[in-house]
């Protein structure tokens, strides 16, 4: 698939990014309704990892952010992913940022976005999880969750929490998104008192919907890479005060150092793929040193390789997931980094 991918690679980086990725999304889906993912896409990697309670059939998950609305799970299941992270998802439709919002940069193996958490509203992308074989065959399935941009922030956790009750009843796990730089104010939610004050509320619904359904699913926070050493460290004694699950480090990074110059690098959003691998493993490494092996983490940022992946492991990491990588690399890289990590 790398040779054949390499071949269209030059085609699609022709178009704007945002139409390349949805072409290549609905030409994926056509290909696995008409049967024909499994002549181009190696057989899926058998590696069973448990963490948390869920059994994911191998290591390398899908990262939060290229299906936004769960609209093309079977299809992306297809590539050999162990797991299939979706979203992020918000209570309420909203059309995101104005275009154009998707800039690739690939003298850095880079992308940079601002999309602002476009997507259909909680429960179109519910409806549609339903419908997947995929999650009716048990395949793991992460909901990735976050406030609507007109939401004010001292009022993010109401929508957190809409959001947690949504999809409580279809979600493996179920990852607040605190990181993401295209929702303003966001990331403040990482500062101290706003963090205890959205684990609180967070941690009361998933009781109730725990008791309500009769299961309690394992809740992760995602965080960005921009963190100072002491505001890690904060963040783990938060997650093992309130018994989150894991930690999935780490979201896109808004420092351009790696990228001055560059056509698109002062383009405001969160920057993805390769730039983003050290500072991803940095955080990874000092959230491994505080939090020890009392919950896992889940390795994302800058992954092009199968040596990458190991990297992520090797810094603490127990999962890792794809998705710029797939954007330079192809659908070849699911199963090289299964394999390296197998």
């Amino acid at each position: 698939m790398i040779d054949r991918y390499s071949l269209l690679r030059p085609w699609l980086f022709c178009l704007d990014p945002e139409q390349a990725h949805n072409l290549t999304l609905s030409n994926l889906d056509r290909a696995q309704r008409w049967g024909l993912l499994d002549k181009f896409v190696s057989k899926p990697v058998a590696d069973p990892h448990t963490l948390c309670g869920i059994t994911f059939a191998n290591p390398v998950g899908l990262a939060a952010g290229l299906d936004k609305d769960g609209k093309h799970i079977d299809a992306l299941a297809a590539l050999g992913f162990g797991f299939l992270e979706i979203g992020t998802v918000t209570p309420r439709p909203q059309p995101g940022n104005p275009k154009p919002r998707m800039f690739r940069l690939p003298q850095a193996q880079a992308i940079i976005n601002r999309m602002g958490f476009n997507n259909d509203g909680v429960e179109a992308c519910v409806a549609r999880a339903r419908r997947s074989t995929f999650w009716q065959n048990g395949g793991v399935l992460g909901l990735n969750i976050g406030k609507n941009a007109a939401t004010p922030i001292e009022d993010a956790a109401k929508d957190y929490v809409l959001a947690m009750d949504a999809v409580y009843e279809i979600a493996s796990y179920i990852t607040v998104n605190i990181s993401s730089p295209n929702t303003q104010n966001l990331r403040a939610l990482q500062g101290e008192e706003m963090l205890r004050s959205l684990l609180v509320d967070l941690d009361e619904a998933r009781k109730r919907l725990s008791d309500h359904h009769g299961i309690r699913k394992p809740l992760f926070l995602k965080i960005a890479p921009d963190l100072e050493s002491s505001d890690v460290n904060l963040i783990a004694d938060l997650l093992m005060e309130f018994g989150i699950d894991a930690v999935i480090a780490t979201n896109t990074t808004i420092s351009r150092e790696a990228v001055q110059g560059l056509e698109h690098g002062e383009e405001m959003g969160g920057l993805s793929g390769a730039p983003v691998r050290i500072a991803s493993n940095i955080v990874i490494k000092a959230l491994k040193a505080r939090l020890g092996n009392t919950l896992p983490i889940i390795g994302v940022g800058g992954i092009l390789s199968g040596a990458d992946a190991r990297e992520k492991i090797v810094a603490g990491a127990s999962l890792v997931q794809l998705y710029s990588g797939l954007i330079y690399r192809g659908p070849d890289l699911v199963n090289e980094c299964a394999k390296a990590l197998r």
